[in-house]
């Protein structure tokens, strides 16, 4: 279908803009510009809001706790925000979060895990793997339930869901539910037919993806690895239950419906939406956009299945 008229509108003024020259693109500075693209953005109330520190794979990050009722026991869901494993904050996601917790009612803990290319490859993974971790292990003093866990990310963050999936299924535990991917990174070859036909003029660019997987991995060749791209991985089996949302115009949508369909083939319960009109990032745009919103709705009303 056409692009959706109320994500024309979002575009437009990024059209203008323009992109920026990756080869001088500095990381530091970008983030600077990147993190405020969208203006804050309400979220719905929570009995409880806070943050922690939790485990990495190297030291402590900082997380936020978001609980939708005063109540004990309720489902654990561990977030990870996107931007390329570049960019992307605890803030830039706190409405989302807030939506996953008051649609799912599950307590949602979304982990800041450290960001390339200060820290490269796999760092990003080992550390939402340890998170993952330690908020099981601490399930009774954040006063959740850690038998009902589930994972949720979206892009990159999607990817790195996908990775502590793989990643617990090797080390027997901890056990996941569910996992919820919102228009997943699976292949760092960036080569798919929706890149050639959507890569630019949509938000999300084939030039920025390229600087971004520059910037995550440590060697080009790092690409091949399952890690890094799921899509690529020789077998998908013991992967939890999944939902998978792609957008119509992203140059990710490709990967991410193959990677669908190969938990399909191997046997993992898979629900896939691709939306109709939308683009990359569309699910954290649910105040101005009602396809968005809907999506959103569907998805967690999976986790809540999921999660009883």
């Amino acid at each position: 279908m056409p692009l959706d008229k109320q994500i024309a509108a979002v575009l437009e003024p990024f059209s203008a803009q323009g992109e920026p020259d990756y080869d001088q693109l500095d990381a530091a500075q970008y983030r600077q510009y990147a993190d405020h693209l969208l203006p804050p953005i309400p979220g719905p109330v929570m009995a409880e809001v806070r943050d922690l520190r939790v485990a990495g794979a190297a030291g402590e990050l900082d997380a936020r706790l978001y609980r939708p009722l005063d109540q004990d026991n309720l489902p654990l869901l561990v977030f990870f925000h996107g931007g390329g494993f570049v960019i992307g904050t605890l803030e830039t996601h706190d409405h989302l979060c807030r939506a996953l917790a008051s649609a799912t009612g599950a307590v949602v803990v979304s982990v800041a895990y450290r960001l390339a290319p200060e820290a490269r490859f796999p760092a990003a993974p080992l550390d939402c793997y340890a998170a993952t971790c330690w908020l099981v292990e601490q399930a009774g003093s954040l006063r959740v339930d850690g038998s009902r866990l589930a994972l949720a990310g979206d892009s990159a963050g999607a990817n790195l869901a996908i990775a502590v999936s793989r990643l617990a299924a090797q080390h027997q535990g901890p056990r996941i539910r569910y996992q919820c991917l919102f228009y997943p990174v699976t292949d760092g070859r960036c080569d798919s037919a929706s890149y050639q036909a959507y890569g630019e003029g949509y938000l999300l660019s084939r030039a920025m993806m390229a600087w971004f997987w520059r910037s995550y991995l440590q060697r080009p060749e790092q690409v091949e690895d399952p890690l890094a791209s799921p899509l690529l991985a020789e077998s998908l089996s013991g992967m939890p239950a999944t939902t998978l949302i792609t957008a119509e115009y992203d140059p990710l949508r490709d990967e991410g419906e193959a990677f669908a369909e190969r938990l399909q083939r191997a046997g993992v319960a898979t629900r896939v939406e691709r939306c109709a009109g939308m683009v990359h990032g569309f699910i954290s745009m649910t105040a101005f956009v009602e396809r968005a919103a809907t999506a959103l709705a569907g998805a967690a009303a999976d986790l809540r299945r999921a999660l009883v």
